[in-house]
């Protein structure tokens, strides 16, 4: 039964209209791809990319409709005259045949669209491949095996493996296309006794599996070239082995495979199965015998009993290329005879450590949260960041940082029109020195509020502090800027009276211009959002910004570089600007160990960031090859070549030329702000604990491999603790901005070295140095001094700890000090104010620790001076009449500094919970609590000097140590939280 004509007419209709929204939205994507491009100005990368993706797709497409189609087509033509008449008799094949038939060439042609798709995209998504063997760049360093030049192996031999790939695909998938048109148009049959096939059919599969075995044979050649990267002895690459077993096997079993092919092509003249018979059992039993048994007889028999020996030629390879690969080759290690006993050192005179950084970027992100966020439409990142900024005398002080992002709008107010129109930027830089808190414990602020205030901003001279590119997950939606500047209608900040908001309009280079009806056009289609057309606030001046995580960005014009995990503002030449490292990382260098990216990088950093995180990709070579720099006004992105050494990089440069600037184009500005990378240094910490050890026999017994130690401060040891950036004076150097870890022994929890890499911009950016301590004595790892200032003042630190608060340690630092290594620790108590506000850490007491030693105090020069001179910890026993008549004075003088301490915490409380809050009652409370805690802490010592146990909790700290009870907690309640500081409050840390 026909179908009525108008159902007729509409089907064809409803199919166009279906392909043509299709193409819309296709066309949408990429129209909108190349404006983005445009408006960054890396066109270049865009049409290259684009233009190399297309082409190896039509050529992926062609080769592979052209070998399997045309050997299907072939198949068919050569079908006998006779059909299935031919062998006598029908088959099964004949019913399949008949129902197939008629649709032959809907379904080749359908069957063809899919495979050249599928293969089509596959060649294009190697285009990395293809890129990297167009425009590789030498090395001009041989392997240790072949005599090659690095870049073989690098760039050339992975596209010969592609090519093989697909060769192999579509001579397999032609075996199987061709075999069935075979079967079902009568070539052959499946019959007793034996196959019965036409010469056609015999000559063509002959040929194709003579093919095959010929690409096997090439593929066996080529196999000999990967052994490099061979994971079969005791570290990856050839081992003994592979040279004297497996190499050797390579080439016979590619000379047998010649033979092979040989064999199956003269099947094509010489009828009968026995040919291919005995080339295909031949080539089956060579690849047991001679590929697998004879490679696993030669291990087990000659390697295992003497493994030491027969591999050490191979280790030492592996040693050199992993050296070189990670690019730790150029290390210092040197021994340092660390000091455990203070009163053997001189540390008089030794400032290398008066100005370390105290704030923890990791546990003050709340407290500028609390402090600085201003709305609750704002936020900092956690944690923060640090960086080095000059002080009034210009000497570079190691800082605190953060941008205040914006999240979203308010609750009830998140529309379009304020998601996309009003809340569009974030604004505003804040900082505080490392160093210094102010009378309360809170950052030393020398950047804060809004608009941006204090001495920082003087002296960088910011003079834009709009932040419309930032890290905040909303930066992963667009918005629409511009505008109307007559009638702005951005939230710029809040301010006092009037509407209550700064209102600005967006005047930057960056975005992409949605003035016109067909861009708008195409954004509302991109984001599934009308309103992009309806709106009447978008005019010729309005510009949409979207991919403005500067980290996304970045990986948008350079897809050819992997990222750093942290990125980090900075004020450059009195903008913000995001600097992100790029590396460029292969797998492919021969010989050297292959580890997960992931897994080196992985510690407790990168568990708490909310940023990306580094693919699990298996890496063994690295290069922090481009520092790039991201403009957080106008998303401006600056690409430079930090590396011209690197191999990788040339080559990536000549793919895309003209878009790495060199880095003679760096303004000395954001040289002074450029940093070591983060992930970098955790790659070769991870390296360096093994292969810190060049010796071949000593690496292979491993007993002075380390291990990165667990970070003590979290209470989970198989978490790493996190290098940290502060600034470090390393023996016989001067103070240089550093990145810094430790190792401690693979079996053991004590100190085996002391890792830095200088971090600032200098003449020795990048100078690794590792100091490893002496096997004679014990100097105590994190974990250990961790334990240490946690038993000795577990009492007097939980007195800071009481009621609703808590204490937070902060980062645990080591610092080569006064001969030795000393461990630095901050104390923060967690308080809230009441009112609904999250509790935030305040810096309260710092740790010190040098050998046995320890010392606490409210500044690290108390701390220290407790450690290195005046009275030692410990002290010589009171006489018996000294002793007479101090227990009951001690319990006495407890008792009332802690009525004292309970009445001045109420008092305060009391002031905090007025509306409004009554400042200068909270001071004075405050300054009558600080009295009480010291006549707390002169009891408590008393106390301890009784010659009987005490029953105090801290009955077992030093008379020194006691001195440290709270200056804002109470023994029954929750310690109160503490106003905002000036920037001008005198420091203490």
């Amino acid at each position: 039964m026909r179908l009525p004509r108008r159902p007729r007419l509409l089907l064809p209709v409803a199919i166009a209209l279906v392909v043509i929204v299709a193409l819309f939205f296709l066309f949408s994507g990429i129209y909108t791809d190349f404006l983005w491009f445009d408006s960054t100005g890396f066109t270049s990368v865009f049409s290259g990319v684009l233009l190399t993706q297309i082409v190896l797709f039509l050529a992926g497409a062609v080769l592979m409709v052209g070998i399997a189609g045309g050997n299907m087509l072939l198949a068919f033509r050569t079908r006998p005259m006779f059909g299935p008449a031919m062998f006598g008799g029908g088959s099964g094949a004949d019913r399949y045949r008949m129902a197939l038939d008629p649709h032959r060439k809907l379904i080749f042609i359908v069957g063809m669209g899919l495979l050249a798709l599928f293969s089509g995209s596959s060649f294009a998504g190697q285009w990395k491949t293809w890129l990297q063997f167009s425009n590789g760049a030498s090395f001009g360093k041989q392997d240790q095996l072949f005599g090659y030049d690095i870049a073989f192996f690098m760039f050339d031999y992975p596209f010969i493996r592609m090519v093989l790939n697909f060769l192999f695909t579509a001579v397999i998938i032609s075996i199987v296309l061709a075999a069935i048109t075979h079967y079902l148009y009568g070539g052959f049959r499946l019959q007793s006794p034996g196959v019965h096939a036409s010469r056609a059919a015999r000559v063509h599969l002959s040929v194709l599996l003579g093919i095959f075995v010929l690409l096997k044979a090439v593929a066996y050649w080529m196999d000999r070239f990967g052994l490099v990267f061979s994971d079969r002895g005791f570290v990856h690459g050839a081992s003994y082995t592979d040279v004297n077993a497996v190499l050797p096997a390579k080439t016979i079993l590619a000379i047998i495979a010649l033979i092979c092919a040989a064999l199956f092509f003269a099947g094509v003249v010489r009828p009968g199965g026995m040919l291919p018979g005995v080339s295909f059992g031949l080539l089956v039993l060579s690849a047991i015998l001679i590929g697998g048994v004879y490679p696993a007889l030669v291990e087990q028999f000659q390697v295992k009993p003497n493994q030491q020996g027969k591999e050490a030629a191979y280790i030492q390879r592996n040693i050199d290329a992993t050296r070189e690969a990670y690019n730790v080759d150029k290390t210092e290690v040197e021994n340092y005879n660390a000091q455990a006993d203070p009163t053997k050192v001189q540390s008089k005179g030794d400032t290398s450590v008066s100005g370390v950084r105290l704030l923890d970027p990791a546990l003050v992100s709340s407290t500028y949260e609390q402090t600085q966020r201003i709305r609750g439409f704002y936020s900092f990142a956690d944690p923060l960041d640090v960086d080095r900024y000059p002080d009034s005398s210009g000497k570079l002080i190691d800082h605190i940082v953060g941008v205040r992002e914006l999240t979203s709008p308010p609750e009830g107010q998140n529309n379009w029109i304020n998601r996309a129109l009003v809340y569009t930027h974030g604004y505003g830089f804040v900082a505080a020195p490392g160093n210094q808190v102010d009378s309360s414990g809170l950052p030393a602020y020398d950047a804060k509020d809004m608009p941006v205030t204090g001495p920082l901003v003087t002296s960088t001279n910011l003079k834009e502090p709009r932040v419309y590119y930032g890290e905040n997950p909303a930066s992963s939606e667009y918005v629409i800027a511009g505008g109307n500047p007559n009638n702005p209608q951005e939230l710029d900040y809040p301010e006092t009276g009037g509407t209550g908001q700064k209102n600005t309009t967006y005047t930057g280079t960056g975005g992409v211009p949605v003035g016109s009806f067909v861009n708008r056009l195409v954004y509302a289609a991109k984001y599934s959002e009308a309103n992009i057309v309806l709106s009447g606030d978008i005019n010729d001046n309005s510009k949409i910004l979207y991919v403005r995580n500067p980290r996304d960005r970045v990986q948008k014009v350079a897809p050819y570089l992997t990222l750093d995990g942290n990125t980090y503002p900075a004020i450059v030449d009195g903008r913000i600007q995001w600097i992100v490292d790029g590396y460029t990382t292969s797998n492919d260098y021969p010989y050297a160990q292959s580890e997960s990216l992931g897994d080196m990088t992985r510690d407790t950093s990168t568990d708490r960031r909310v940023i990306a995180q580094q693919p699990s990709d298996k890496i063994n070579y690295i290069r922090n090859s481009v520092k790039a720099t991201v403009d957080a006004y106008d998303g401006t992105v600056k690409l430079y070549a930090w590396d011209n050494n690197d191999p990788v990089l040339k080559t990536w440069s000549n793919a895309f030329p003209g878009t790495i600037r060199p880095a003679s184009e760096m303004s000395p500005d954001l040289r002074q702000h450029v940093r070591y990378p983060e992930d970098l240094f955790k790659v070769q910490r991870y390296t360096l604990s093994r292969y810190h050890i060049t010796n071949p026999a000593a690496f292979y017994s491993g007993q002075d491999f380390w291990n990165v130690p667990g970070d003590p401060t979290q209470g989970d040891k198989n978490i790493k603790q996190p290098p940290y950036y502060l600034t470090t004076t390393m023996p016989g150097g001067t103070p240089a901005f550093s990145l810094t870890t430790t190792f401690v022994p693979r079996q053991g929890p004590n100190l085996a070295a002391f890792m830095a890499v200088d971090s600032s911009g200098g003449a020795d950016y990048g100078r690794m140095r590792i100091l490893r301590m002496p096997s004679s004595t014990p100097i105590p790892g994190p974990g250990q001094a961790q334990n240490s200032f946690q038993s000795r003042f577990a009492g007097e630190l939980n007195l800071l700890g009481v009621g609703a608060s808590s204490v937070r340690y902060g980062n645990l630092l080591t610092l080569p000090y006064a001969g030795g290594l000393v461990y630095i620790e901050p104390v923060y108590i967690q308080v809230a104010a009441g009112g609904g506000q999250e509790p935030y850490p305040i810096l309260q007491r710092v740790l010190v620790s040098f050998g046995s030693k320890i010392g606490v105090a409210r500044t690290l020069e108390e701390a220290l001076q407790e450690v290195f001179g005046g009275e030692q910890q410990e002290q010589a026993q009171p006489s018996d009449e000294q002793q007479q008549g101090r227990p009951e004075q001690a319990s006495t003088a407890l008792n009332s500094a802690i009525s004292n301490a309970k009445k001045a915490y109420a008092d305060a409380q009391k002031a905090l919970q007025a509306s409004p809050p009554d400042w200068d009652a909270y001071g004075d409370a405050q300054k009558r609590l600080e009295e009480a805690l010291t006549q707390l802490e002169g009891a408590n010592a008393n106390r301890q000097q009784e010659p009987a146990p005490s029953a105090s909790p801290s009955a077992s700290a030093s008379p020194t140590a006691s001195a440290t009870a709270s200056p804002t907690g109470s023994p029954t309640g929750s310690p109160p939280a503490t106003p905002p500081a000036s920037p001008s409050a005198s420091p203490t840390g």
